[in-house]
C-alpha cells in the first residue's frame, strides 16, 4: 500500500509575472546617487569627481583642496623644511663616501625622497609646479654640498703635493721671508654664502665629466633622484566632469 504524500507540487510558470505585495512599513528608496564625499542623497545633479558621483559643495571642497597654494609663506615654510632635508641628505651623502672611500650614487635616490617628503609636508601636500621646480633644486644643491668637503680635501692634498715638491733653494734661504697678508677681519657673510651655493652648482657637473665614463652612471642616478623629487611635488590628478542631471537613464548607468 503506497501512503499518501499530500498535494502535487504547484507546477512552475514563466509567462507572467505576479507583483509581489511590497512591505507596508517600509518606506520606498528615495531617488538619487549617494555622494562619496559627505553621503548625502543627491536628488537632482551630481557632478563626477575621478569619476565617482559628488554633490556640489564636496566637489567645491575638492578643488580648494587640489589648488595649488599661491601665498608666499606656505611656500617659504616649504622652502624652510626642503633646505634642512637638502643639508642632512648632504650630511649622509658626506659620510658614507668618507666611511666607504667611494662615491655611492644611490644616496641621492633618497636625497630625493627626503627632500620631496619635506617640501611636500611645507605645501600641505598639495604640491605644484612651483614646488616640484624648487624640489628639483634643492636635491641638485644637496648632492652638490656633499661635494664641497671632498673638493676641498682634494685642492689640500694638491697643495701640500706641490709644497713639497718644491724645496726651498739655497738662493731663498738668505732672503728675508714676508708675512702673509693678513685676513680681513669681518668676512661678509652673505659672500660666503654665495660662494659656496655657487661651488656647490658647480660641483656635481664637474664630478660627471670630470670622472667619464663612469660618471654617466652618477649623473644618471642623480637625475633619478631629481625626478623622485618632483614626482612628490606634482599637483593632486583631478578630473572633474559634470553636472550630470538625475534622471532614470542617469540612475541605470551607475
Amino acid at each position: 500500500m503506497i501512503a499518501d504524500e499530500g498535494p502535487a507540487p504547484e507546477r512552475l510558470q514563466f509567462d507572467r509575472v505576479e507583483p509581489v505585495a511590497a512591505d507596508a512599513g517600509a518606506s520606498p528608496e528615495p531617488p538619487g546617487v549617494t555622494c562619496v564625499g559627505c553621503g548625502a542623497i543627491i536628488p537632482t545633479e551630481y557632478f563626477a569627481v575621478n569619476g565617482s558621483p559628488a554633490c556640489r559643495t564636496c566637489k567645491l571642497e575638492v578643488e580648494r583642496l587640489a589648488a595649488v597654494p599661491q601665498r608666499w609663506p606656505r611656500f617659504l615654510g616649504a622652502a624652510a623644511l626642503g633646505l634642512g632635508a637638502a643639508i642632512a641628505g648632504a650630511i649622509l651623502y658626506y659620510a658614507v663616501i668618507a666611511i666607504t672611500n667611494f662615491e655611492i650614487g644611490f644616496v641621492a635616490i633618497a636625497i630625493g625622497y627626503m627632500v620631496g617628503f619635506a617640501v611636500n609636508k611645507g605645501a600641505g601636500g598639495r604640491g605644484g609646479r612651483r614646488y616640484q621646480l624648487l624640489a628639483v633644486f634643492l636635491t641638485y644643491l644637496s648632492v652638490g654640498l656633499a661635494y664641497v668637503p671632498v673638493a676641498i680635501k682634494a685642492t689640500a692634498k694638491t697643495s701640500e703635493s706641490a709644497t713639497a715638491s718644491d724645496p726651498e733653494t739655497p738662493a731663498d734661504a738668505g732672503r728675508p721671508k714676508l708675512a702673509p697678508a693678513a685676513a680681513p677681519s669681518s668676512v661678509s657673510l652673505s659672500r660666503v654664502a654665495v660662494t659656496v651655493l655657487l661651488f656647490s652648482l658647480t660641483l656635481p657637473v664637474l664630478v660627471v665629466f670630470g670622472s667619464l665614463p663612469s660618471g654617466l652612471l652618477s649623473g644618471l642616478i642623480v637625475g633619478i633622484g631629481m625626478r623622485q623629487a618632483w614626482r612628490m611635488t606634482s599637483a593632486p590628478v583631478l578630473v572633474v566632469a559634470g553636472p550630470y542631471q538625475i534622471g532614470p537613464a542617469a540612475l541605470s548607468s551607475l
